[in-house]
C-alpha cells in the first residue's frame, strides 16, 4: 500500500505536467495514480490534493509571489514550483500542521528537485509559514 509520501510524490508529478501546459492530464490522474499503485484512502488523499491545488492554484501562486525576494514565479523551475505550490495549499486550505508539510516538502525536493532546492524551498516555506 502506498504511502501518503507516495502520494504526494504523486501529486507534484501531476502538478508538474499541468504546469507545462498539460491542463489534460486532469483526464487521466485515476490511470496515473492506479500505474503508481496509489489505490483507496491514499488515492482519495491524492486526488484532494491534486484538485485542491489545481483548484485554488490563483491564490496558492499570489501566496508564493508574495514571499519572493527576487525574480518571479517564471524563474523557479516546475518541479520547485509543483512542490511549492502543494504545501503552499496543504498549510493554508487544508491546515495541516506546518512543521510536517515543510519536512515532506523538504524531502521531496532532495528526492525531486535539483540540488540547491531543499534550501530554497525551506527559506521560502518558513517565509509562508510565518506570514
Amino acid at each position: 500500500m502506498a504511502t501518503r509520501t507516495q502520494a504526494r510524490e504523486s501529486v507534484i508529478g501531476l502538478l508538474y505536467a499541468y504546469d507545462l501546459g498539460n491542463e489534460g492530464i486532469a483526464k487521466f490522474v485515476d490511470d496515473i495514480l492506479e500505474d503508481k499503485k496509489i489505490r483507496n484512502k491514499q488515492k482519495d488523499f491524492a486526488l484532494k490534493l491534486f484538485n485542491g491545488t489545481v483548484d485554488n492554484l490563483e491564490k496558492i501562486d499570489e501566496e508564493l509571489i508574495s514571499h519572493l525576494k527576487q525574480g518571479g514565479i517564471t524563474d523557479i523551475g516546475s518541479v520547485e514550483k509543483s512542490i511549492l505550490r502543494l504545501a503552499i495549499f496543504e498549510i493554508f486550505v487544508e491546515g495541516v500542521e506546518k512543521a510536517i508539510v515543510i519536512n515532506e516538502a523538504i524531502e521531496l525536493s532532495k528526492k525531486l528537485a535539483s540540488d540547491g532546492a531543499p534550501k530554497f524551498i525551506n527559506g521560502l516555506l518558513d517565509k509562508v509559514q510565518k506570514a
